[in-house]
């Protein structure tokens, strides 16, 4: 069984940021991708980031390109979701997730980012 434990969320004015992070538990962290989701209220669960075994791939969403970094430490079995130049439509609860086989296979239970005009 995996844990996925995320951390780093709260409340920032736009144009501040936040570094979120996601630590995990199990010997295999470093043989998966990693990915972070966000949901904000009353909407459906969207793609933020992905982040290859090893780090050398990443995705973004292009509400996000150019704003957010993903990155990871395996030695420390953490994924970080840096995020820049925040704006109030970047509120939202945000998840970390494995990457498994074909689909996201295991959730954190999220934090939550709330960014004020």
């Amino acid at each position: 069984q995996v844990q996925l434990v995320e951390s780093g969320g709260g409340l920032v004015q736009a144009g501040g940021s936040l570094r979120l992070s996601c630590v995990a538990s199990g010997r295999t962290f470093s043989s998966y991708g990693m990915g972070w989701f966000r949901q904000a209220p009353g909407k459906e669960r969207e793609f933020v980031a992905l982040i290859s075994w090893n780090g050398g791939n990443t995705y973004y969403a292009d509400s996000v390109k150019g704003r957010f970094t993903i990155s990871r430490d395996n030695a420390k079995n953490t994924v970080y979701l840096q995020m820049n130049s925040l704006k109030p439509e970047d509120t939202a609860i945000y998840f970390c997730a494995r990457h498994g086989s074909s689909d996201y296979d295991y959730w954190g239970q999220g934090t939550q980012v709330t960014v004020s005009s």
